[in-house]
């Protein structure tokens, strides 16, 4: 049995939830949780509550996150010839913390 997990208010989370997606869908929610450092429960606990997600720059996962998903976007655009709603998003939100973290690093 793993040790109890508290969260910031000493709080123990004892319960479960699940939600089912589609393999496209997986991939998404992967990618996004992947840039912002977090893990996935956390991610999603904090989207559902509607709390803001801080991407910090100095985390060394948020940078290969974003090298990775980088390259997956230019794989995706060589290979093909539209891009996808969701190819959009994923461009965006890698836009949108990088613009952040240059804003970081420059204060």
């Amino acid at each position: 049995m793993s040790a109890k997990n508290l969260d910031r208010h000493n709080r123990f989370r004892s319960i479960t939830v699940g939600f089912r997606v589609s393999p496209e869908e997986n991939e998404q929610i992967n990618r996004v949780v992947a840039i912002s450092g977090l893990s996935k429960q956390e991610y999603c606990y904090r989207r559902c509550m509607k709390q803001d997600i801080i991407v910090h720059g100095g985390n060394p996962k948020v940078f290969k996150a974003l090298k990775n998903n980088l390259a997956d976007v230019l794989t995706e655009l060589k290979n093909k010839n539209e891009v996808s709603d969701e190819m959009l998003e994923i461009i965006r939100l890698i836009t949108e913390t990088l613009r952040e973290m240059k804003g970081e690093l420059n204060e």
